[in-house]
């Protein structure tokens, strides 16, 4: 593999409506788009020229990580980049599989560091006509699809909304809750629409363990799970608090690597795991901490970061893997937007195709993708 070079695209998609968590309320989606060029061996060993897309799912602020777009595509143009684009002179083989290695010096930097680790797989695996779903070895062509819903202003708004989701076919529903929007949300929820319907709830580290005794009357809902209550850091206080309550302990923020997920595993202060491929610096780790669950008998699933298509069919592939029991958060295109960059996902029969094109399976369409775009720059090696 020899990249040749990248583009950063920035571009900027209305959601359909605000969309509100315990951290921020977002209306539109910023996104960084990479495009990357170069030479890659086709399936015979030889040469070929090939294009690899990438999505980095950083939010615009510095909320919900310590990541925002912004910094990302700073990152990239002045750490990430020339670090490969040196190595690579250098005579270093650069593939996706060691990506990860050469930035290793580089610290922090996780969604960065997956967007440039997927376009170059995703170019890699283009070349020879791999598809990502075979290439992780995903055992199913479709995934069961869930859907998160927001933090609305009353509470019949939140039926509604739950009930339009439940009418299009999605299968699990995940509620955001925080301090004041919590057990009156989930009770309604439950009682209008009966223990069928699968519900989780996710607090983005909105609670303290002195939430305790409110947390606890969660349980009397049959929750799926209850998603990262306490904070990035609190990982001791989790399992504390897991074992306070029968609602199973599912940890979002605080896993950023494998080795933190086999911490929190080995404190017994998670039971399941919400894998976003972003957050824990890339697709190939993300796997890893799939098989270190998988090997513990505990649970995994893929949340979603409000990804355009390019983000959501990379998700899907991941989520075909055997171990992804639970839906993941892997919906619709019209979940979030009117168009998307690429050609939508549909929702069938409650669940999500999975691409089996080269790579990711889609790339953006060019009219769609330059009516969203806001400002782009192509990096090349000095």
């Amino acid at each position: 593999m020899r990249i040749e070079s990248v583009e950063l695209r920035h571009v900027e998609l209305p959601l359909v409506s605000p969309f509100t968590t315990s951290f921020s309320t977002q209306t539109r989606r910023h996104a960084l788009v990479l495009r990357l060029d170069g030479t890659a061996a086709d399936a015979s060993g030889a040469l070929a020229s090939v294009t690899g897309w990438a999505e980095c799912v950083a939010l615009a602020d510095p909320f919900y990580s310590p990541e925002y777009i912004d910094g990302c595509a700073d990152v990239i143009k002045r750490y990430l980049l020339p670090t490969l684009y040196a190595a690579q002179d250098a005579g270093t083989d650069v593939t996706a599989e060691t990506v990860g290695y050469l930035l290793r010096h580089i610290v922090g930097q996780p969604m960065a560091k997956s967007a440039v680790e997927m376009a170059v797989l995703d170019a890699q695996l283009r070349a020879r006509g791999e598809s990502l779903a075979h290439y992780f070895g995903a055992v199913r062509t479709s995934v069961p699809s869930g859907v998160s819903v927001g933090i609305m202003d009353t509470v019949p708004e939140l039926l509604d909304a739950v009930a339009g989701y439940v009418e299009q076919g999605y299968v699990r529903i995940k509620l955001k809750i925080k301090p004041g929007w919590d057990l009156a949300p989930v009770r309604a929820v439950r009682e209008r629409f009966g223990d069928e319907l699968l519900l989780q709830v996710d607090a983005n580290a909105a609670y303290t363990l002195v939430d305790a005794p409110l947390l606890r009357r969660l349980d009397a809902f049959n929750l799926l799970l209850i998603e990262q209550p306490l904070g990035e850091d609190d990982v001791f206080q989790h399992a504390q608090l897991a074992k306070l309550m029968t609602t199973p302990m599912c940890l979002d923020e605080s896993i950023t690597s494998a080795k933190s997920a086999a911490d929190a595993i080995s404190l017994g202060a998670v039971d399941v795991i919400n894998i976003k491929p972003g957050r824990v610096g890339g697709y190939l780790e993300a796997r890893r901490i799939h098989d270190l669950a998988k090997a513990h008998g505990k649970a995994v699933w893929c949340g979603g970061m409000l990804e355009t298509g390019l983000g959501r069919a990379a998700n899907a592939a991941l989520a075909g893997l055997d171990g992804f029991t639970l839906p993941g958060d892997i919906s619709a295109s019209d979940r979030f937007y009117a168009q998307d960059i690429t050609e939508p996902f549909v929702l069938r029969d409650g669940r999500i195709d999975i691409p089996q094109g080269p790579g990711i399976g889609v790339e953006p369409i060019p009219d769609v993708l330059a009516s969203f775009t806001t400002g782009s720059e192509v990096l090349t090696p000095s």
